[in-house]
Protein backbone atom coordinates (compact mmCIF):
# COMPACT_ATOMS: atom_id res chain seq x y z
CA UNK A 1 0.00 0.00 0.00
CA UNK A 2 1.34 3.25 -0.86
CA UNK A 3 1.88 6.25 1.62
CA UNK A 4 -0.54 9.08 0.25
CA UNK A 5 -4.31 7.99 -0.95
CA UNK A 6 -6.26 9.91 -2.78
CA UNK A 7 -10.53 9.61 -1.36
CA UNK A 8 -12.18 10.07 -4.60
CA UNK A 9 -15.75 9.53 -6.08
CA UNK A 10 -16.90 8.20 -8.96
CA UNK A 11 -18.16 10.22 -11.98
CA UNK A 12 -16.57 13.59 -10.44
CA UNK A 13 -15.00 16.06 -12.23
CA UNK A 14 -13.05 17.73 -9.19
CA UNK A 15 -11.72 14.14 -8.76
CA UNK A 16 -10.57 14.20 -12.23
CA UNK A 17 -8.82 17.50 -11.91
CA UNK A 18 -6.89 16.17 -8.65
CA UNK A 19 -5.65 13.76 -10.28
CA UNK A 20 -4.08 16.36 -13.04
CA UNK A 21 -2.48 18.16 -10.23
CA UNK A 22 -1.37 15.55 -9.06
CA UNK A 23 0.40 14.11 -11.74
CA UNK A 24 1.84 18.19 -12.73
CA UNK A 25 3.47 17.80 -9.48
CA UNK A 26 4.43 14.83 -9.58
CA UNK A 27 3.40 13.60 -6.64
CA UNK A 28 4.67 10.02 -5.82
CA UNK A 29 2.73 6.74 -6.23
CA UNK A 30 -0.78 6.84 -4.70
CA UNK A 31 -3.62 4.68 -4.14
CA UNK A 32 -7.13 5.81 -4.96
CA UNK A 33 -10.46 4.79 -2.85
CA UNK A 34 -13.77 5.20 -3.62
CA UNK A 35 -15.89 6.35 -0.97
CA UNK A 36 -19.04 5.98 -2.78
CA UNK A 37 -20.03 2.16 -1.60
CA UNK A 38 -18.15 2.45 2.24
CA UNK A 39 -20.59 4.02 4.62
CA UNK A 40 -18.17 5.12 6.51
CA UNK A 41 -16.06 6.79 3.99
CA UNK A 42 -18.74 8.20 2.57
CA UNK A 43 -20.08 9.74 6.08
CA UNK A 44 -16.42 10.86 6.49
CA UNK A 45 -15.50 12.26 3.14
CA UNK A 46 -18.59 12.30 1.05
CA UNK A 47 -18.97 16.19 0.73
CA UNK A 48 -14.83 16.67 1.25
CA UNK A 49 -13.70 14.76 -2.27
CA UNK A 50 -10.96 14.72 -3.14
CA UNK A 51 -9.26 14.46 0.08
CA UNK A 52 -5.26 13.49 -0.09
CA UNK A 53 -4.38 11.59 3.04
CA UNK A 54 -0.83 10.55 4.19
CA UNK A 55 -1.23 7.06 5.66
CA UNK A 56 1.65 7.52 7.73
CA UNK A 57 0.60 10.34 9.75
CA UNK A 58 -3.02 11.03 9.45
CA UNK A 59 -2.70 14.30 7.70
CA UNK A 60 -5.08 15.24 4.76
CA UNK A 61 -5.08 17.83 2.32
CA UNK A 62 -8.40 18.85 1.07
CA UNK A 63 -9.61 20.06 -2.02
CA UNK A 64 -8.78 22.87 -3.62
CA UNK A 65 -5.35 22.24 -4.03
CA UNK A 66 -2.81 22.59 -6.70
CA UNK A 67 0.73 21.57 -7.60
CA UNK A 68 2.57 23.76 -5.10
CA UNK A 69 0.46 22.16 -2.58
CA UNK A 70 0.71 18.97 -3.18
CA UNK A 71 4.89 19.35 -3.00
CA UNK A 72 4.39 20.69 0.11
CA UNK A 73 1.74 18.43 1.84
CA UNK A 74 4.58 15.69 -0.03
CA UNK A 75 7.21 16.97 2.01
CA UNK A 76 5.71 17.14 5.49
Amino acid sequence: MADLVLYQRDYCHLCDQALAVLAAARAPEFDSVWVDDDEALEERYGTRVPVLRDARDGRELDWPFDAEAVRRFVRG
